[in-house]
């Protein structure tokens, strides 16, 4: 990678979103740990430290010498990180009277800041801070105010360092993404060469080198990562590339079939092996969500073992991993509490003596379908909702039994055909059918009848990590339930689900 702009995180909600931005100009970005900030090399064009839920006056606060980089790079501290800067330098910073939340007008005190060019004065911007810078050092100078705060934005005289009280990331900043842009490309010089079609090219580049002539296994599971995953290396090593497709009879209705033949007709060599009565038989019993997904990873691993043992000569195995998994495993805070297990190919390349390759690690999500696009993959993989790798075991609460999974995929069927028929599906980030462990009284006809329950759930979402219950219109959900009601013989109730992550997750179990 010629050059980058690397996020020294300080904890804050909103570091991942501060690397989409910079994404979305073309230029590549990192999250590093803050504690990482003294490996800084020569392909960094400019660093920018977060913001953070702790206080810079707190003893145990997240901290790091910023000494080092000041001077040798352009340096933007976004509101922990503003406070930092200024807190190491002899400033003052002292807790708000008042909490200082939500949009703020900027007057850009300064009209000569190249960080403001081209910014209205008075443009809005989004304040979330308990504490205020109060008193500034002397080579400081102030560039912006708000109406409550006098330091809301500075620079350091003869120094590309800059500070801002707001967060320019957010939707609510106005114009951020014009700030950002004067960050990055006007005071860093980042040339804006990160495409999807520069990153498939150097990829594909870099997997022939590392693969050679061996042989790569990868599991398929329908989604767009590991879909992007093995078309860019199929364009990489070809026929060294075999895929394997389980069907553990918890897809959605005829996906099996569908998507197999969808592989196939974009050149993959693909392995597809039908396994469900072994996936049920296996859940029989079961009602925990945690001893549930441990069954079907147990058997999925099982059965991938089994059918990669056949390939000769593998030596990789590769994986959908994305940028967000990454971030997760260095944490700035350590490992994450486990919220619940996640199914994956965890152990195979111990038990099988293999290598890891993980073409997409350096992408967010929505990069990773704009790679698929580049590639040419399907719209109706690119563009396809996230799918639980344990399928519609966790969408079914509860003990998970064949008729269960029949009726649950005749909802879904209906409710995902609703939304493409009603053009709502690109809308949406997520959608699910949810069967519930509840039976409802019913009049269908003249009789009366006693049946099950089920939950819609769609979410609006960028990322997944937090997601909103997404506002379908009426007449949809009203024409959706009766669908559901008239064909799918056991349902007489239909409930929409209006809660949001968090605090709740996108999926049930």
């Amino acid at each position: 990678m010629k050059e980058k702009i690397i996020i020294l995180d300080f904890g804050s909600q909103y570091t991942q979103l501060i690397a989409r931005r910079v994404r979305e100009l073309n230029v590549y970005c990192e999250i590093w740990p803050f504690s990482r900030s003294g490996s800084l090399d020569h392909t960094v064009r400019g660093v920018i430290l977060s913001g953070s839920p702790a206080s810079v006056l707190e003893e145990k606060r997240p901290v790091t010498d910023i000494g080092h980089i000041r001077g040798k790079v352009p340096l933007l501290g976004i509101c922990y990180g503003a406070q930092l800067l200024t807190h190491q330098s002899g400033g003052t910073v002292l807790p708000s009277k008042h909490r200082e939340y939500g949009r703020a007008k900027l007057a850009i005190t300064d009209p000569d800041s190249r960080l403001f060019r081209g910014i209205e004065n008075g443009t809005q911007v989004w304040m979330s801070h308990g504490d205020t810078i109060t008193g500034l050092p002397g080579n400081f100078h102030i560039t912006g105010s708000t109406g409550d705060i006098r330091t809301a934005a500075f620079e350091i005289r003869n120094e590309d360092t800059f500070g801002i009280q707001f967060h320019p990331e957010v939707h609510h900043t106005k114009e951020g993404s014009r700030l950002l842009y004067n960050f990055v490309v006007e005071i860093c010089g980042c040339k804006q060469e990160w495409t999807p079609e520069s990153f498939i090219e150097q990829t594909t580049r870099k997997l022939r080198a590392m693969i050679g002539d061996d042989s790569v296994v990868l599991g398929l599971s329908g989604g767009v990562d590991s879909s992007v995953a093995a078309v860019l290396l199929n364009r990489a090593i070809g026929k060294s590339l075999t895929s394997i497709f389980v069907d553990n009879g918890l897809l959605r209705k005829n996906e099996f079939e569908k998507v197999l033949d969808t592989y196939r007709e974009m050149g993959l060599l693909v392995v597809g092996v039908r396994a469900g009565e072994l996936f049920l038989k296996d859940l029989e019993g079961l009602t925990d969500p945690e001893m549930k997904r441990k069954s079907i990873g147990r058997n999925f691993i099982d059965i991938f073992e089994r059918e990669a043992r056949k390939i000769r000569n593998v030596k990789w195995l590769a994986q959908g991993t994305i940028y967000p998994d990454v971030i997760e495993s260095v944490s700035v805070n350590g490992p994450s509490v486990t919220i619940k297990s996640h199914h994956n190919v965890g152990g195979l390349p111990d038990r099988m003596h293999l290598r890891v390759v993980e073409p997409l690690k350096l992408l967010f999500k929505d990069e990773v379908r704009r790679v698929g696009q580049a590639l040419g993959i399907d719209p109706g993989i690119v563009n396809r909702h996230p799918f639980p790798g344990p399928g519609l075991a966790i969408r079914i609460i509860g003990e998970v039994t064949g008729e269960k999974v029949r009726l649950l995929q005749e909802v879904d069927d209906i409710f995902t055909g609703g939304l493409r028929e009603f053009n709502l599906y690109d809308q949406v980030w997520q959608s699910a059918a949810i069967l519930l462990p509840v039976r409802s009284v019913g009049v269908m006809g003249d009789e009366r009848t006693y049946e099950n329950v089920v939950a819609l759930r769609a979410v609006t979402s960028t990322d997944g990590m937090t997601a909103d219950w997404a506002h379908l219109p009426y007449e949809f959900l009203g024409t959706v339930s009766n669908r559901i009601i008239n064909n799918v013989k056991g349902i007489n109730r239909v409930v929409y689900d209006v809660s949001s992550k968090p605090p709740a997750t996108i999926e049930w179990e």
